[in-house]
């Protein structure tokens, strides 16, 4: 299989037949083999019954139905899990993705890239609720993760399958898999895409969502920045905490001999106490990390390193 299209369905029974027919239309002059994999993320409308209809006439398109709502990460995870493709290649289920964009990624992927992120330079998406949330979340997460994209959010996106195998996926973890996938050395580029405003139903999303993106960030950059080695993280600031207790408590006993203020009454001795306790804290939180780190990768037999390619090394 050369190519798997994933997309995710909530309700969207009115745009499916277009759907699928804009990707067949699309990838049909391409000479390769593909699968499109749609995944019913716990539908309330006549979804399911459409994607079985239309499954039922092309042994190319795969359907997955959740027994409730699991949110779209959850129904990105399931594709990728059941693509068989070289190259995956998801995209939503709500006609704003043009499935003409998909042989463009492609080619471009083929230029040596291990993700091309889709960008939607020209957005159709209300101003206020969408579009200001999106440029502010973008240039947070390019900040923390160092891998500038213009559109995380843009769901269009081709990947290598070896760049995915790799990752689990995980709250609203989806949109930060070309940051993730640069943890193990992908070569991650963008291209911009069309972008169509929503003509049936309605959008799944809100400005709610950025709450639980920036949550979702602090996990990301922990993971890239220290999932190895937390001590270092936790470490750090425990050194920090501790000095800056042992300077108020020194500040405390210079007050009581050269200033005669009393120690019960200098609520420096307080902060001295908060300080190093909280010092102790980072540290031991520190080594829990440690033990945890070794744990995760030591009981998988996960290596802390990924290897592209190996020459001479004989049969693997």
């Amino acid at each position: 299989m050369d190519f798997s299209i994933v997309v995710p369905i909530y309700n969207e029974q009115e745009n499916i037949d277009e759907l699928y027919g804009a990707i067949v239309g699309a990838l049909d002059p391409v000479d390769a083999c593909f699968e499109i994999i749609m995944v019913d993320d716990g539908s309330r409308d006549g979804s399911f019954d459409a994607l079985k209809r239309l499954a039922s006439g092309d042994e190319r398109l795969k359907v997955i139905r959740f027994r409730r709502n699991f949110g779209q990460t959850a129904a990105m995870a399931a594709g990728f899990d059941a693509a068989s493709g070289d190259i995956i290649i998801p995209m939503d289920g709500d006609l704003q993705n043009d499935p003409s964009d998909i042989p463009r990624l492609i080619a471009k992927l083929h230029e040596g890239y291990d993700v091309v992120s889709g960008w939607r330079n020209e957005r159709k998406d209300t101003f206020i609720t969408r579009k200001i949330p999106s440029v502010l979340a973008n240039a947070l997460i390019s900040f923390f993760t160092g891998v500038h994209l213009h559109d995380y959010g843009c769901t269009l996106k081709a990947y290598r399958r070896e760049v995915l195998d790799g990752i689990s996926l995980y709250g609203e973890m989806h949109r930060f898999v070309p940051a993730l996938a640069s943890q193990v050395g992908a070569r991650v580029t963008e291209l911009p895409v069309r972008h169509h405003p929503r003509r049936h139903g309605v959008s799944k999303y809100g400005i709610s969502r950025t709450v639980r993106v920036i949550l979702d960030l602090m996990t990301v950059k922990f993971l890239l920045a220290y999932s190895t080695k937390p001590i270092q993280l936790f470490g750090k600031w425990g050194l920090y905490t501790l000095m800056a207790g042992f300077l108020s408590g020194a500040m405390t006993i210079y007050m009581k001999l050269f200033e005669h203020l009393s120690m019960n009454r200098n609520p420096l001795l307080i902060l001295t106490a908060f300080l190093v306790f909280m010092g102790v804290q980072f540290i031991v939180l520190g080594l829990l990390g440690e033990v945890n780190a070794r744990t995760y990768y030591e009981a998988q037999g996960k290596p802390i390193y990924v290897v592209r390619e190996k020459i001479n090394l004989g049969a693997e």
